[in-house]
């Protein structure tokens, strides 16, 4: 049975969270604390609390670490009411990486390891931080991993550099993919390590200035230098990281869209809203055809991204892994949600490219998007290769 009507539990979650984005933490968004590089950690801890105030923190986190425990259906209507502020994801601790390694952790963890570090992080004691990316390296395609493992004892010792690594300024932990060097019967390859980033071998070397500015403790280039981690700060088996990315990937290149598709939403309301009341040769712009067309083009966008997104989650709440529908809809809604802002802004004219409204800082997060967990053409290209096979 196929239905496209939320459940009345669904509809009212999203009427909370709604109502709590747009009146306690959009006033928080012209806030000196929210900067070029997101967030700082003062505000989050701030928004953190407010959350925390009307039951809605972090709410896709298993009940036995405190969340609601939403399936991905509802995480998809929950996080687009929580992304109708880019300061929405922050306050509810549902924004990557950390929703995507706290669900991470939950299915790969050992339970010492989730004792550890999940249970204070769900709790929000601190953010984390996901290192894979590489300068010339692990990216797009994770199997060009430069950085290396090797055994020393009961230990690794990790070195190389990762960059764009979202969140790494002031993150408690960090979760490292790295290459390990086999060694006699000790088995190698890709691997997942849990470090803490207050270690020594870990340097933030240099803070990169991005298009988005939307994350907590902004981007980073960070080297490993003979970075030593104990033998049960493995996360899962060695020599199996592929498999366990793969668990952290899928569902969230879903969660971006479900994030986003909610900033899509609020600059569509914000250019309706200036279409109807802004006048030109006579007339509220929006009755001029052109203009008119813009605003009923996104409209058409954005329900047909809202239901690639309702559809691919279904399919996970039954057991698919869902890694070729996620290539699709991560591929299909983030050009659909690119282009729906690019109208806002041109709806807007001169205002649209300034500070005076979030849709140019939303018109920003959602062209970086198009390169984030994965690039539109190397999923086009997984996608072909996939149908290819017949």
């Amino acid at each position: 049975m196929i239905s496209f009507e939320p459940t009345p539990e669904q509809d009212a979650l999203r009427q909370r969270i709604e109502s709590f984005v747009m009146e306690q933490i959009v006033p928080y968004e012209k806030d000196p604390r929210n900067t070029s590089h997101g967030p700082t950690e003062e505000l989050r801890i701030e928004l953190n609390a407010l959350a925390r105030e009307v039951g809605l923190f972090a709410p896709q986190v298993p009940q036995e670490w405190g969340g609601l425990g939403l399936d991905h259906v509802s995480m998809a209507i929950a996080f687009e009411a929580c992304g109708l502020s880019p300061l929405g994801p922050i306050a509810m601790h549902c924004a990557a990486p950390d929703e995507g390694n706290m669900n991470l952790l939950d299915k790969v963890a050992t339970e010492a390891q989730k004792q550890r570090w999940l249970k204070p992080f769900a709790a929000g004691e601190f953010r984390s931080c996901f290192s894979m990316t590489e300068p010339w390296g692990a990216g797009a395609d994770p199997s060009e991993l430069k950085t290396k493992a090797r055994y020393d004892g009961e230990d690794f010792v990790v070195s190389g550099v990762k960059w764009l690594i979202t969140g790494a300024q002031g993150a408690g932990f960090t979760i490292i993919f790295c290459d390990v060097e086999a060694e006699g019967d000790k088995p190698g390859g890709p691997t997942m390590l849990i470090s803490d980033m207050d270690a020594e071998g870990i340097a933030l070397t240099r803070q990169l200035d991005t298009l988005d500015s939307s994350f907590t403790g902004g981007h980073w280039e960070v080297t490993f230098d003979n970075l030593r981690i104990p033998a049960e700060n493995v996360l899962g088996e060695v020599g199996q990281g592929f498999r366990y990315v793969q668990v952290r990937l899928a569902p969230a290149r879903l969660t971006h869209c479900m994030r986003w598709l909610g900033g899509a939403v609020r600059a569509q309301g914000i250019a309706l809203d200036y279409a109807r009341k802004r006048e030109a040769f006579g007339k509220p712009i929006g009755r001029h055809g052109e203009i008119g067309a813009m605003l009923a083009e996104n409209e058409m966008e954005l329900q047909q991204s809202r239901l690639l997104v309702w559809w691919a989650c279904a399919l996970l709440d039954q057991g698919e892994q869902g890694r070729h529908e996620s290539s699709m809809v991560k591929t299909a809604v983030s050009e659909a949600l690119f282009r729906v802002a690019d109208r806002c802004v041109q709806v807007l004219g001169g205002m649209g490219v300034t500070g005076d409204t979030v849709v140019e800082q939303i018109f920003r997060e959602t062209r970086a998007f198009r390169i984030y967990d994965g690039p539109s053409e190397v999923h086009k290209w997984a996608i072909s290769r996939r149908i290819m096979k017949g």
